[in-house]
């Protein structure tokens, strides 16, 4: 058994209202960002290091930002994810964080606020980190 992990974060488990929305929601913006879902079942899903499930006691409220590869994908990103029922929360454009910042905002049914981020142009060391149990 594999397992593909980020480099500082483990998992970012939202817990969401509506798991039918978020589960088309999320379906929709990560095939737009070229995945998908690497688990599902009747009572949660999962693309990588998100895993998302229906809020039993409370909803969550984070900020999540997808690292992506150029601005093409950030702009089907937004326009997906308002077809999706997303929010617009900011449009695709440059932002003051850093030189070739380029991203774009959505909340996601919860009111989670997602983004779609490209950094300008650079190269990854590697696409994931892999773990190989025993």
């Amino acid at each position: 058994m594999e397992f593909h992990r980020g480099r500082l974060i483990d998992h970012v488990h939202l817990r969401v209202a509506d798991l039918g929305k978020s589960r088309a929601f999320y379906r929709a913006i990560l095939r737009a960002l070229g995945r998908d879902f690497t688990y599902e079942d009747d009572e949660r899903f999962a693309s990588d290091e998100l895993f998302v499930d229906a809020a039993e006691d409370y909803v969550t409220r984070v900020h999540l930002a997808f690292q992506v590869p150029d601005h093409e994908t950030i702009k089907r990103f937004h326009e997906t994810g308002i077809a999706n029922g997303g929010t617009d929360n900011g449009a695709p454009g440059e932002r003051p964080y850093h030189p070739g910042y380029y991203a774009a905002f959505l909340l996601d049914p919860d009111g989670n606020n997602i983004e779609a981020v490209h950094h300008g142009p650079h190269t990854r060391s590697a696409d994931s980190v892999v773990f190989t149990a025993p």
